[in-house]
């Protein structure tokens, strides 16, 4: 197993984790749920309408953290946003749920991003058990 799927099957044992950024000063983090792994990138989506996105385009390094167990992932770098749709388009036509939310009439485009720079901690209450820099 690749140290990329290592993240993206703990991100599965996980239904939810937590999307940190930074607005103006101070941290904002909120639940995100959709991920996959495709090309050796796990790629992430949040809707351009939202404020996530704006922080985001202004601070680009973010942390993702999920827990499971007695343990947690914090996986952290700079997000890149993805320069076509294609991702974008796969996606909602396989997320009926999602469909709803981004069409035509609402406006709304789902933006996908993974991350570069990136670094993976394992982690125990204890502190890392295992760091992996991609």
């Amino acid at each position: 197993m690749s140290n990329i799927e290592k993240v993206e099957n703990y991100l599965k044992e996980c239904p939810v984790f937590f999307l940190t950024t930074v607005d103006g000063n101070k941290p904002k983090c909120r639940p995100i749920a959709f991920h996959m792994l495709s090309n050796d990138k796990i790629y992430f989506g949040i809707g351009s309408f939202k404020e996530v996105y704006k922080q985001m385009q202004n601070h680009p390094y973010i942390e993702l953290c999920a827990q499971k167990d007695t343990g947690f992932l914090r996986y952290y770098g700079k997000a890149v946003f993805e320069a076509d749709d294609t991702i974008a388009n796969m996606v909602l036509s396989h997320t009926p749920a999602m469909q709803k939310i981004y069409n035509e009439q609402t406006g709304y485009q789902l933006k996908i991003f993974h991350l570069e720079n990136a670094t993976a901690e394992f982690r125990s209450q204890l502190g890392v058990e295992e760091k992996i820099e991609f």
